[in-house]
């Protein structure tokens, strides 16, 4: 028999009843909320909610900005015995609308901000057949949803909550209700809901986020992940809730300077990165345009969503003075299981397993290979989701009973550490020998003109793969690619070498922050046999 747990009381209602109702909760653009003020108002929320006529189980769909009401929709949802699907903001009105049918939502809560794109959405959903039949929007125009939604502003909501009297007590789910989907869609690929428990969330809290982060009551965590992450709702939400720390939120998109004035600002104390924002700091500090005192009062650094390669682990220790712990988490296992340690990090690496979860790398056979030979990774923890909804046939390939197939390549190296080495399918094999496009990617990106860079491959005549460097250059840098060619034969075997490299403006990204590598593959293919080199015919 499952046990009565509910997330929302877990992060709040068990603050309050440790006295914690005069610490600060969160810090946001639009107010400072105390523990004691976060509870009053997800439960004006749950009321709104409620008054609308939601009911445990049912989806409510959220895209908003990083504010007060994202933060409280969702834990107010969770309260109710809801399921609270955060969507990226990122998306267009019809992919916002896939979302919105899949789940079976018949409410969506969404800014200001994204009130356009709702609208394609809602009528592109409908259109379909989909069952979202309400619309709340934060500011004051809810109009333009077309006739059969119900639509009101937040405040509307939040009155009619008021009207019923009272504020309904958290639902009695259990540890297994579900609480959260998160839809991801890796690289390629359609978008999936992985379904979390209430007990994923409490099992993230209390192993990453107390065994590994170490965080205390007295930090201030600021993230670069928004709230619809995995990686972005454990680092603002789970994680210093579960502690009685705080959290600093940010609607506008993160950039160095932003994000060294929230850090000095706010003196923030845990600052959550990626290999995507890590590299424009480094950078901005060179440049002069970001001074990294104002992370000074950082006292842990984490990185997550790609391999941090080792330049950007040793510059944001030796320029920032900030400690980072690289790992890897992903959505179906709602956070970080395998991370480096305080103290103990292994630049370059992911580190070694979280307390709570065991890994193997298992080669073809399906059987886990020794030390130094590479497979693909498989994880089992507490956390895992229960599987994606409505996949079947995802599921069947994806979760082979408690283990889930990350579909990423590994080694477990001597000392005990985890080297990421890329996606399994995008391994490539150069001549008959197999090369990961980590291993070239970190050479690359060694070199002080390279910003960004990511390796795939290009078929040439014959249907073999070439490895094509897509490089970002640094700012008052280009790609000199005889330069870029001559790097990785100084510092790899010749075979590993990129055979074209190309110049690109920025990496595309999935809304979750996945590099598309398909997109780089077309763009490669073309630009390789519009004009070809020396490098690609040999």
């Amino acid at each position: 028999m499952s046990e009565s747990f509910n997330a929302t009381e877990y992060l709040v209602g068990r603050r309050l009843a440790a006295g914690d109702g005069d610490r600060v909760a969160v810090r946001a653009p639009s107010a400072t909320l105390t523990y004691a003020q976060l509870d009053a108002e997800v439960g004006r929320v749950a009321s709104g909610l409620a008054a609308l006529g939601v009911q445990p189980e049912q989806r409510v769909v959220l895209c908003m900005v990083d504010e007060v009401e994202l933060f409280t929709g969702i834990l107010a949802t969770m309260r109710l015995g809801a399921v609270a699907v955060p969507v990226s903001t990122m998306l267009r009105g019809p992919e916002l609308a896939v979302l919105v049918g899949d789940s079976r939502a018949r409410l969506l809560l969404t800014s200001s901000e994204f009130a356009d794109t709702s609208r394609v959405a809602v009528a592109t959903a409908r259109e379909a057949g989909a069952d979202v039949a309400e619309v709340v929007v934060t500011g004051d125009d809810p109009s333009g949803f077309g006739s059969g939604v119900g639509t009101r502003t937040w405040a509307e909501m939040l009155a009619a909550g008021e009207a019923l009297g009272g504020t309904p007590p958290a639902y009695d789910t259990w540890d297994e209700s579900q609480a959260l989907w998160l839809y991801t869609s890796g690289t390629t690929g359609k978008p999936k809901a992985a379904m979390h428990r209430h007990a994923d969330i409490r099992f993230v809290c209390e192993t990453y986020g107390q065994q590994v982060l170490g965080i205390r009551p007295d930090d201030l965590c600021l993230s670069v992940a928004k709230l619809f992450f995995a990686y972005g709702i454990g680092n603002s939400m789970f994680f210093p809730l579960s502690v009685g720390a705080a959290a600093v939120l940010e609607p506008s998109r993160p950039s160095p300077a932003l994000l060294a004035d929230l850090a000095a600002r706010h003196r923030v104390t845990m600052f959550f990165g990626t290999p995507s924002s890590y590299g424009p700091l480094l950078a901005a500090a060179e440049a002069g345009q970001v001074d990294p005192a104002a992370f000074a009062t950082v006292r842990r650094g984490a990185s997550a969503g790609e391999a941090l390669p080792a330049r950007m682990v040793n510059g944001m220790r030796d320029v920032f003075g900030i400690e980072v712990l690289d790992g890897i988490g992903s959505t179906e296992a709602l956070h970080i299981y395998i991370s480096n340690r305080p103290g103990e990090v292994s630049p370059g690496t992911s580190g070694v397993p979280v307390p709570g979860y065991d890994v193997e790398i298992r080669g073809t056979d399906g059987h886990p290979v020794p030390d130094g030979e590479t497979g693909t990774l498989y994880v089992r923890g507490d956390s895992i989701c229960t599987g994606y909804w409505c996949r079947t046939a995802t599921n069947r390939f994806v979760f082979e009973g408690e283990w889930l197939r990350t579909g990423d390549t590994y080694v477990r190296n001597a000392d005990g550490t985890y080297t990421c080495l890329g996606r399994t399918d995008d391994v490539l094999k150069v001549g008959g020998i197999w090369v990961t496009p980590a291993e070239l990617e970190e050479r690359l990106v060694a070199h002080p003109s390279v910003a960004e860079v990511v390796v795939v491959a290009v078929p040439d005549d014959d249907g073999l793969d070439l490895p094509v460097a897509c490089v970002v250059p640094r700012d008052g840098h280009t790609v000199d690619e005889a330069a870029l060619v001559a790097w990785c034969r100084e510092g790899l075997a010749s075979f590993k070498r990129p055979r074209r490299v190309i110049a690109i403006d920025e990496v595309p990204r999935t809304a979750t922050g996945k590099v598309q590598r398909f997109k780089l593959r077309e763009l490669a293919t073309a630009r390789v046999h519009e004009a070809p080199t020396l490098e690609a015919a040999h």
